[in-house]
């Protein structure tokens, strides 16, 4: 069994407004998961962007504006938005408060296609391809 506490997870900033910490992943030795957790300040979040794989993207506390392809809703916590692979998504926090979601995609390795500016990033790695 392994277990890592919030003190084991580095609060990382991922852009301005931004804050990630990642629970699981090929870093920490998972084989089919990414798993972690975000805190947006209002008017931020996650630009249009896609992956090869599903995710789901839990609302745990606060109000977003999500898009996934053409559809466009504001979800308020606690909700769950399910995402097929290579669909193009992204959300913003519209509310006054933090916007805290939890993601999990079906990959041990976070990689995501940005649409503009156009970008490939590659998150978390097992530790030996680093």
């Amino acid at each position: 069994m392994k277990v890592r506490t919030d003190a084991d997870c580095t609060l990382e900033v991922w852009r301005d407004g931004v804050e990630t910490r990642m629970y699981a992943s090929a870093e920490t030795g998972t084989g089919q998961l990414t798993v972690f957790e975000q805190w947006c300040a209002t008017g931020h979040g996650a630009p249009s962007h896609l992956h090869a794989v599903e995710e789901v993207l839990r609302i745990v506390a606060g109000t977003a504006d999500v898009w996934v392809a053409d559809e466009r809703q504001t979800v308020t916590a606690p909700a769950s938005v399910l995402i097929p692979a290579g669909i193009v998504h992204g959300f913003r926090n519209v509310g006054e408060t933090t916007l805290q979601v939890l993601a999990i995609l079906a990959e041990p390795v976070f990689e995501a296609h940005y649409i503009e500016p156009e970008r490939d990033v590659r998150r978390w790695p097992p530790a030996q391809a680093q």
